[in-house]
């Protein structure tokens, strides 16, 4: 019965972590996509005259920064 109880608390953690990893990755997504949304009304901004090219640029810089943290999936669409 131990070992029953062993495998299933094992498994269980198992499926937890797997949860955990995934609830990460997920968020880590979405940040990317608010990001690349945040660039695009920045640069529409600027070309409409009512934003600036500074906006634009902290933007671009924002969404690099998380690429070189995350990787580019968020670019993969």
């Amino acid at each position: 019965m131990a070992g029953f109880l062993d495998r299933a608390k094992e498994q269980a953690q198992r499926g937890l972590t797997q949860g955990k990893q995934k609830l990460d990755e997920v968020q880590t997504q979405r940040a990317g996509a608010d990001l690349l949304k945040k660039l695009g009304a920045a640069y529409y901004a600027e070309q409409r005259r009512s934003g600036s090219p500074e906006a634009t640029r902290q933007a671009m810089a924002a969404l690099e920064q998380h690429i070189a943290t995350h990787g580019d999936g968020v670019l993969r669409g």
